[in-house]
């Protein structure tokens, strides 16, 4: 089985080439909302070659995505280029067609983002206890998953790229800075020191003190709950926040093969 797994977020989309139940490739790039099918389909095939991968060995393929107009494209791309061998036609993840992995329990499923909900059942899979699953993207969402497998909802804000670029093009001072390399301390004694420690510094006491008060919502000390870090800016974040206790890049890939394979054994 070779599984094409795609992830569309708003800033970058997330590929994923899993061979059985192994990631054989992933490869993040830019959300481009002017990008159409054929441009989709050189872009890939390039990247497939590169691992030795002839897209005609694709025969499944599971989407996420929050941007309606990059769905339609790869949608579009896959039943172009890759359905000649497809044992089903790609599944594209919603609150209807995953209810039975996961009890949605806000008050409107279909408002909650697919990458919202695949990370939930990934890492309630995984870890099957009280759960806070914080996706650093373009906006960071905080997602909440009980210790049976309900998904509770969560708290969404302004992720780090949109802080800083609010920062220098919101004021006549501050310049665009480089947030890779952290702070020299929290102190900062020149204007680049200053932004970093506000924003890494910043973003992990956001991080602890938000996790604080959804444990108390979630029953306190009553069980165990772990906080789950993912998305592109999670290990920038990471360091500074005490209250996370795991890194998981993949989390999203390994979500969408979960419920591809749920979807084989369901049909």
């Amino acid at each position: 089985m070779m599984l094409l797994a795609i992830d569309i977020g708003n800033s970058h989309t997330v590929i994923g080439l899993f061979k059985d139940d192994q990631l054989i490739g992933q490869w993040r790039f830019k959300s481009d909302r002017e990008r159409t099918d054929d441009e989709l389909a050189i872009h890939c095939y390039g990247l497939f070659s590169m691992i030795g991968v002839d897209t005609s060995a694709i025969n499944g393929i599971i989407i996420a995505s929050v941007v309606p107009s990059l769905e339609t494209s790869w949608s579009s791309y896959c039943r172009k280029y890759l359905s000649a061998n497809l044992e089903s036609p790609p599944l594209l993840i919603s609150a209807e067609n995953i209810k039975k992995s996961i009890h949605i329990k806000t008050d409107n499923p279909d408002e909650v983002g697919a990458d919202r909900l695949v990370n939930a059942i990934a890492a309630w899979q995984k870890y099957r206890c009280n759960l806070v699953i914080i996706d650093f993207g373009t906006a960071i969402t905080f997602d909440c998953v009980s210790a049976e497998g309900e998904y509770l909802g969560g708290a969404i804000l302004p992720g780090v790229a949109i802080a800083l670029d609010a920062l220098s093009s919101r004021t006549a001072k501050l310049p665009r800075i480089d947030v890779s390399v952290g702070p020299e301390k929290v102190i900062g004694t020149n204007t680049v020191q200053a932004m970093k420690s506000g924003i890494l510094h910043g973003y992990g006491s956001l991080v602890d003190g938000m996790t604080q008060k959804i444990s108390l919502e979630m029953g306190g000390s009553d069980g165990e709950l772990k906080v789950i870090a993912t998305g592109g800016m999670a290990h920038l974040i990471a360091p500074y926040a005490q209250s996370i206790d795991e890194l998981e890049p993949l989390l999203t890939l390994n979500g969408l093969h979960f419920l591809h394979s749920q979807q084989q054994k369901n049909d």
